[in-house]
């Protein structure tokens, strides 16, 4: 077998004559050159000597982080509602810490009306498969006038993708919320008090919703003409209750009263948002200044929600009856004119 001198291997083939070796090759110019890619190295384990484990911290600092925070802002809530229920008692709650108890009736109730709504809005969530925080509670004043509390919230980490998930999650926080403040409002009411308004209540005159003057005629604590009732502090956090659900059900952008209209109506839902905008400017004229406040920031938050992935097609008959509950109870905690002082 002859030795190819050419190619330094062994050939079968005939050797070429001089002729052929001189000609050029056909192919030489369309022959695309090998190329070899490395694969990327195999992530380090974190059994691995060399990974310091740095990613494995990483995540699980920003795991701790998510639950630390609302831990931390749940406890700050907690003294800050103590100390608003006790000075609402007339207690000073700095001068001796162990008056922070006095306040414990208001700030079990209205933590746990808070805990409720959003606690719907999680569990109902995560039955959907939607990923959201835990809920996030913000401490507010307890000085003067003061609850304790600006309210909570959870946050949305991954997109909903169906009206029916959209309506049922921005439903259920109400409804909870709605649900325990009945039933604060029914306790409180059988301790509180109906005085001469001559007497005083104090400064604050509060409006009386729909379903707040249902539980009064109810439980026969209607207050007869020149008298008010004096609502002890289980009562009044029910009453704040109320006052949340109205809030949160106006459907406005990305409230959950906006969650609800966008589910049920589509791109509708800017326009409903513009004009629930304006109501509450034409309300705040004559009526509580602090529907001026909520204008504004309602309208920085924006009129716009993100869409869905499912089409056109209506709700059906049970999520429509949910959405009807949903609006029941915004006519029922609506309050035109829900704070006076003086």
């Amino acid at each position: 077998m002859p030795f190819d001198e050419q190619k330094g291997v062994k050939s079968d083939a005939p050797p070429l004559s001089q002729s052929e070796l001189n000609a050029p090759d056909q192919n030489a110019h369309t022959e695309t050159p090998e190329i070899t890619v490395q694969a990327p190295p195999e992530p380090l384990g974190p059994e691995d000597p060399f990974s310091g484990g740095i990613g494995d911290a990483h995540v699980e600092n920003k795991s701790r982080t998510r639950i630390l925070v609302p831990i931390l802002l749940f406890f700050t809530t907690v003294l800050t509602t103590l100390a608003a229920g006790a000075m609402q008692e007339g207690v000073d709650p700095f001068r001796d810490p162990a008056e922070l108890l006095v306040g414990f009736p208001f700030a079990v109730t209205l933590l746990l009306i808070l805990f409720c709504h959003e606690m719907g809005h999680y569990l109902t969530a995560k039955r959907y498969g939607v990923n959201v925080t835990l809920p996030y509670f913000i401490p507010g004043p307890w000085f003067p006038f003061g609850i304790g509390t600006f309210g909570a919230f959870i946050q949305i980490k991954s997109p909903i993708y169906k009206k029916t998930a959209l309506l049922d999650i921005g439903a259920a926080g109400p409804i909870a919320g709605f649900v325990v403040s009945i039933f604060a409002v029914a306790i409180g009411l059988q301790s509180s008090e109906i005085v001469p308004m001559s007497q005083g209540v104090g400064l604050i005159q509060l409006g009386d919703p729909l379903i707040f003057s249902f539980i009064t005629s109810v439980l026969g604590k209607t207050a007869p003409e020149g008298y008010d009732i004096a609502l002890n502090s289980v009562a009044f956090a029910g009453w704040i209750g109320f006052f949340v659900t109205m809030l949160n059900l106006l459907p406005i952008g990305q409230l959950d009263g906006g969650h609800i209209i966008f589910a049920l109506l589509g791109r509708k839902h800017r326009y409903i948002s513009m004009a629930m905008i304006v109501t509450l400017v034409m309300l705040a004229i004559d009526g509580w200044w602090g529907w001026y406040l909520w204008a504004v920031l309602t309208a920085l938050m924006g009129v716009n929600h993100p869409p869905v992935v499912d089409g056109p097609e209506p709700l059906d008959f049970k999520h429509r009856m949910v959405a009807l509950a949903s609006f029941l109870i915004f006519i029922l905690t609506f309050m035109p004119n829900p704070i006076q002082i003086g």
